[in-house]
């Protein structure tokens, strides 16, 4: 099973052997085929992720070429073409990122139902994830701007939720040091906030 890496550095593996995909703009194609898994992502977008404003002249040959290059250094992603665009053909929790979001929903889902143990081992999984920034190789990139802060804002709304799990299993006294980074760290925060006043009282 080939799954994909993009909540840090592009990594790519095919069951537990890693999978070298070497070039920038060869692994800048395969992290934005990555946000989309099982759907076709057009051309002219793939062109504008990776050449910005100077796209080559021929810009359907350029991207074939470069699909061409993917698919020989991993074999294994099957990315297909349609009239569409490409798509790589994978399931959303093939890529770290969509199994990211599922994680977070079941954990917040345990939550809203008062299993906080489980929630708080689901959101735990979950946040095991990050290696690091998501898309942390194309940041710059004007497509990656949104899905960078929407995947951050999930982040740290799993990190509330998981927190407030662990306060609702007791052990307040193990995250007052991490909520203080937090709540320094994003001071507007008011959800972060209160958490770390519950906290602080539970802890004594």
């Amino acid at each position: 099973m080939v799954r994909v890496g993009i909540l840090g550095p592009l990594e790519v593996r095919d069951g537990d052997r890693p999978v070298d995909v070497a070039g920038a703009r060869l692994r800048a194609l395969l992290i934005r085929l990555a946000l989309d898994p099982g759907r076709p992502v057009s051309v002219p977008a793939l062109a504008e992720a990776l050449w910005g404003d100077e796209p080559p002249t021929d810009t359907a040959n350029a991207v074939q070429t470069l699909v061409s290059r993917l698919r020989r250094a991993a074999p294994g992603l099957g990315v297909r073409s349609s009239p569409a665009g490409y798509r790589l053909d994978l399931a959303p929790d093939d890529v770290d990122a969509g199994r990211f979001e599922r994680l977070t929903r079941q954990g917040r889902a345990a939550l809203r139902d008062g299993d906080a143990a489980t929630a708080r081992t689901t959101l735990r999984d979950a946040l095991a994830l990050w290696r690091g920034p998501a898309l942390a190789e194309v940041t710059d990139a004007p497509y990656a701007g949104a899905a960078v802060a929407r995947l951050a804002e999930l982040r740290l709304t799993a990190q509330e939720d998981r927190i407030e799990a662990e306060l609702r299993t007791g052990r307040p006294e193990l995250i007052v040091a991490e909520l203080e980074e937090l709540t320094a760290a994003h001071p507007l925060r008011e959800r972060l906030a209160e958490l770390h006043l519950r906290t602080l009282a539970a802890a004594g």
